[in-house]
């Protein structure tokens, strides 16, 4: 580790984050960023004497004041003082109060996170409206603190914040260029634009080592399986976020999520990796983002019974949270549960224990309670009954205030309306996630040789799954000539989709079909092998996860774009024309669809033959 994260390679990796931005017309990186070096984030003991004005805060806010520092949470609205009917129904039903203005200020909250589903994040004005507007009332209560405004905008195929704001192909995709680079300036851009909408923490990048290909949860969320290549990919994003975009980035999911065929929504996963392969694999990753000062760690709902063999989740686990994270590896930032509202932790505890048990185990804030009225007094009464000291609270209220003061929130925490067009989806920052997108595709078989197709006529069928992603491709393919059909199957698609989408390809001349974790998905691999039961030419693009092809092995052609990501699609299409070489590397193994062995080692790529 310390090894790949000298110096010389801070430096070289700098450089070629200009180079890339010069070469894809973006210009220079942005003069005068620091370099990778952060300051040093001083402990509770240093910070006490080196930052007295947070100690002071502390000192003079209540109880209730330092315990809501402690939440973050959702509220539904467009508007901190929404008045639509439907928002205004949900937040009564869930919160208690009205509005997410409401909601702020009778908790005291420390931060609120954005989603599509809440209806936070319509358009950019509208986003920017809503963060100034909460942070007015976090501002205008009693002590002004500026609330943490957060997403998960990991890019690819977790994104909240959607067009306009410029799209990247995620991280599986970022893997396959092997550019820490292309990482820094993807982060760089999301965290410039998030921050111009008044977003100030973005809970990305994900350091889990996707060593399992069966995988529900994570997948493509992953940079790659090999933790040397996570680690500088994750090193190289926090610093586009923090020191480039000037947002919290924050590691997920610690210790490690990558060796799962559980999702920690709907389960309890346990990891049964040995110390040594935690050590090996999964640790190194949250260990080079710690080098790089990053603000803020995501815990993981899972069991890792070689940290701590109490059957505890990560989350509740101080011998993980505190021994490991702590003290073994030196972290001093701040720690965010993953959402409570998970199925993960939820198993054999009450809403009311979780918070409790989770400040215990070492961490600092409690996202998305299922009840934030039921754990914020749950976490009061634990302190006015001495289960919790108010010590233990002080401590975690200077990690968040520390954070909030690096990132400058006390000094600004609004974002300006008049520069968002500046800013969010400039032409320069969609240049630069197309350039990025075009290195990240990769050929993975071309067995007879079809590509790069012949611009001009010809009728091609466009299947599989997705309706935009389907009506993307058959547009791109569109304006090169083609003459093309779209007929979108869905994710499971039934024997009457798949004896439609047969009879369309025996009338064409090309098939273009796409799949969606198919691997999981016995329908799709049905609609593929019957396409490819006709007599016109088929070519399986895999838009999320690369390991679908081992169940339909005889697909002539198979390329893996890692995304359904506008600029992912672009350059899919451009990889077929030859308008751009697939230089992407598989940064995962493809293993056969029995397990009995590899179908497609780590690092296979293909040109043009």
């Amino acid at each position: 580790m310390s090894s790949r994260l000298t110096a010389r390679f801070l430096i070289a990796v700098t450089a070629a984050v200009a180079a890339l931005s010069a070469t894809l017309g973006g210009g220079a990186a942005d003069a005068g960023t620091p370099g990778w070096q952060q300051p040093v984030k001083p402990g509770w003991q240093e910070g006490a004497a080196k930052n007295g004005w947070i100690v002071s805060t502390i000192a003079h806010m209540t109880l209730e004041e330092k315990v809501g520092q402690l939440f973050v949470t959702y509220a539904y609205g467009d508007r901190a003082d929404t008045t639509t009917p439907a928002d205004v129904a949900a937040n009564q039903k869930v919160h208690g109060v009205s509005t997410p203005a409401q909601l702020v200020a009778k908790y005291h909250l420390g931060g609120v996170i954005y989603f599509a589903w809440s209806n936070n994040v319509n358009n950019p004005q509208q986003i920017a409206g809503l963060s100034n507007g909460l942070q007015s009332v976090a501002m205008d209560q009693r002590l002004p603190i500026p609330l943490l405004i957060t997403t998960d905008q990991e890019q690819g195929v977790v994104v909240r914040v959607g067009p306009p704001a410029t799209q990247f192909p995620g991280n599986m995709a970022l893997g396959a260029t092997r550019s820490t680079a292309s990482a820094a300036t993807a982060a760089r851009i999301t965290g410039q634009e998030l921050r111009a909408l008044g977003i100030n923490q973005n809970y990305a990048p994900v350091a889990d080592v996707n060593v399992n290909a069966r995988n529900p949860v994570i997948g493509v969320r992953s940079f790659s399986e090999d933790p040397a290549l996570v680690s500088d990919m994750v090193a190289a994003q926090v610093y586009g976020y923090q020191e480039q975009g000037n947002v919290a980035a924050t590691a997920k999911h610690f210790p490690g999520h990558g060796d799962t065929a559980v999702d920690s929504h709907t389960g309890l996963p346990v990891i049964n990796h040995t110390r040594e392969e935690l050590d090996r694999i999964d640790l190194p990753p949250f260990q080079a983002a710690i080098e790089r000062g990053i603000d803020s760690i995501m815990t993981a709902h899972i069991v890792v019974p070689a940290l701590d063999d109490s059957g505890d989740p990560a989350t509740l686990s101080k011998p993980i949270m505190t021994g490991v994270l702590r003290e073994r590896l030196g972290y001093d930032g701040v720690v965010v549960t993953d959402a409570l509202t998970m199925q993960g932790v939820r198993d054999g505890f009450g809403d009311d224990r979780i918070p409790v048990l989770a400040l215990k185990a070492g961490v600092d804030q409690l996202l998305m309670p299922p009840s934030i009225d039921l754990a914020y007094n749950a976490v009061l009464d634990a302190v006015r009954t001495g289960e919790l000291t108010e010590k233990r609270i002080d401590e975690s209220v200077y990690r968040i205030l520390r954070l909030k003061h690096y990132r400058g929130l006390f000094r600004n925490p609004y974002a300006d309306p008049d520069r968002i067009s500046a800013v969010v989806g400039t032409p320069a920052h969609l240049a630069l996630a197309q350039g990025i997108a075009d290195r990240s595709v990769t050929l993975v078989k071309d067995d007879t040789a079809q590509l790069p197709l012949a611009a001009g006529g010809r009728n091609v069928l466009v299947t599989g799954w997705g309706v935009s992603t389907t009506a993307s491709l058959a547009a791109a393919m569109k304006r090169r000539g083609a003459s093309t059909t779209t007929h979108e199957t869905g994710l499971s698609p039934n024997d009457i989709k798949i004896a439609a989408a047969a009879e369309l390809a025996e009338q064409s001349d090309l098939v273009v079909v796409t799949t969606n974790k198919a691997w999981a998905n016995p329908r799709q691999q049905t609609l593929v092998k019957r396409l490819l039961e006709t007599d016109t030419p088929v070519v399986v693009l895999a838009v999320r996860d690369p390991y679908d092809i081992a169940n339909f092995t005889d697909a002539p052609t198979y390329l893996a774009t890692y995304s359904y990501a506008g600029p992912s699609l672009e350059a899919a299409v451009k990889v077929l024309y030859g308008e751009v070489q697939p230089s992407g590397k598989l940064p995962v193994t493809i293993p056969q669809a029995d397990d009995s062995g590899t179908l497609y080692p780590f690092g296979h790529e293909l040109g043009f033959q």
